[in-house]
């Protein structure tokens, strides 16, 4: 992983530690507290999580740095000029929302946002049209007493700049690169002199690129919101929470639901808990008790420092007279596990998603595997910005898998394989799994870790 400065270091620590306190090291130390591994710990402790304010100073150094970095990269790898991002209050273009200081919690109004290359290696221009500011992440740059229609000051800062294109959020592809609406794109035709609406283009590549891409900072901090996923799944997979015979899948559920809530913290889809049982076909969920003998299974994800989570885990309830699990269901999640594998060696930066999906198929087929690829990246949205690499109900690849991978980005590696146990009679059985993971470019590495062995509920205390 790139080195990471001291703020990403002090933030990394603080998240990572039960201290509640961090003091300044002597020297700059170059990794994080909490550096990505493959070995995942089974009911880690809670990363400490940080308070509100703290939490805002640092989604802001973070914003910062994006701005600084990303911003420059992406609009010259695409040669565009100009780039317009605007939204109404309540309405949040995907984008914009991930632009907002920690302190704006909407786009107040209507929040214009120009950025421009002026070239030469000079910095990009960042400006905001709007009643209200930015902190200090943009340049206010329209006063309403001088000049009171908004669009028509978007215009004249259009015009004074002269870009070669002006890139504004339209796709019929992806909503991420979708955000303008209707009106606000008639607004702007309607205030742009001829020869500028000729220079009119998508900016649909590069919201992709901005949401796609992490930053060293993101990176530092990542393994522990992982982390912390992973121990709220590690408690919620135990006799703290479940009692064999008694409790049922959506009482784990909402023990989920209450936890965040306690902890401060959201999450960006409704847990899933179910159970597969011997003799049983499918999955079951709901008010299913969860019984010795059957096989726990939940999807999570949480949302904290504006990241996202999204885990896939297997749990098995013992039987009374059973110190560990049937072996058939060991071996099924190995079999997933190889699957993950393969899955990880098929990432190359250029390959588009359907190529990797149809690489990592044929490989694990040829192996004498039974799975389903269905991976997606991971990051500011739970379902990320970038390409797909299967859909569950769709193995044979997919327009929306035609978007090419890049480096420097975060996926949930999910997926599964179908085999049949023996001890169940060779019923077959579905070993879901997902673990969230970076690509560098050469490598996908676990954020923190991955499961490899089912985690074990005794049924008695």
């Amino acid at each position: 992983m790139p080195a990471i400065g001291r703020k990403a270091f002090l933030a990394a620590i603080a998240l990572g530690t039960g201290i509640a306190a961090v003091a300044e090291p002597a020297h700059d130390i170059a990794a994080p507290i909490l550096p990505m591994s493959d070995d995942e710990q089974e009911a880690p402790e809670y990363p400490q999580i940080l308070p509100m304010r703290d939490r805002a100073a640092l989604i802001d150094r973070n914003l910062s740095r994006r701005l600084e970095t990303i911003i420059p990269q992406i609009m010259r790898e695409t040669g565009i000029t100009m780039w317009i991002v605007a939204a109404r209050e309540y309405f949040e273009d995907p984008v914009i929302a991930t632009m907002l200081d920690a302190e704006s919690m909407h786009a107040r109004r209507r929040t214009i946002l120009v950025f421009h290359d002026p070239g030469e290696g000079q910095p990009v221009e960042r400006l905001t049209v709007s009643r209200y500011g930015m902190g200090d992440l943009f340049h206010p740059s329209w006063d309403p007493a001088q000049q009171p229609d908004q669009w028509q000051a978007l215009a004249e800062i259009i015009a004074d700049r002269d870009p070669s294109a002006v890139a504004i959020n339209t796709s019929d592809r992806t909503a991420f690169g979708d955000g303008m609406t209707y009106s606000q794109y008639n607004a702007l035709m309607a205030a742009l002199p001829e020869a500028y609406r000729q220079r009119v283009v998508s900016g649909e590549t590069l919201s992709l690129r901005w949401l796609e891409s992490r930053t060293d900072d993101e990176l530092a901090i990542y393994p522990g919101i992982v982390r912390l996923a992973h121990a709220l799944i590690g408690e919620a997979f135990s006799r703290k929470v479940i009692n064999p015979g008694e409790t049922t899948t959506n009482d784990v559920v909402w023990w989920y639901r209450q936890k965040l809530a306690e902890l401060g913290l959201d999450t960006w889809f409704q847990p899933s808990v179910g159970v597969q049982r011997r003799g049983v076909k499918g999955m079951l969920e709901g008010e299913v008790v969860i019984e010795p003998g059957d096989l726990l299974w939940t999807d999570f994800g949480i949302t904290y420092l504006r990241l996202n989570t999204d885990t896939q885990h297997l749990a098995y309830v013992l039987k009374p007279d059973e110190t560990t699990a049937p072996d058939g269901l060991a071996k099924g999640l190995a079999a997933s596990n190889r699957v993950q594998d393969i899955l990880r060696a098929s990432f190359k930066t250029g390959l588009s998603g359907n190529e990797v999906l149809a690489l990592a198929r044929q490989q694990a087929l040829a192996e004498g595997l039974n799975p389903s690829i269905y991976s997606h990246p991971l990051g500011f949205h739970g379902h990320g910005a970038g390409t797909a690499i299967g859909f569950w109900d769709n193995q044979e690849g997919d327009p929306r898998g035609n978007y090419r991978i890049r480096p420097d980005t975060t996926w949930s590696i999910e997926l599964t394989s179908l085999k049949a146990v023996p001890e169940w009679d060779n019923q077959i059985v579905d070993f879901r799994t997902e673990e969230d993971a970076f690509f560098d470019g050469s490598a996908v590495r676990f954020l923190d870790g991955r499961q490899t062995e089912l985690t074990l509920i005794p049924s008695q205390p």
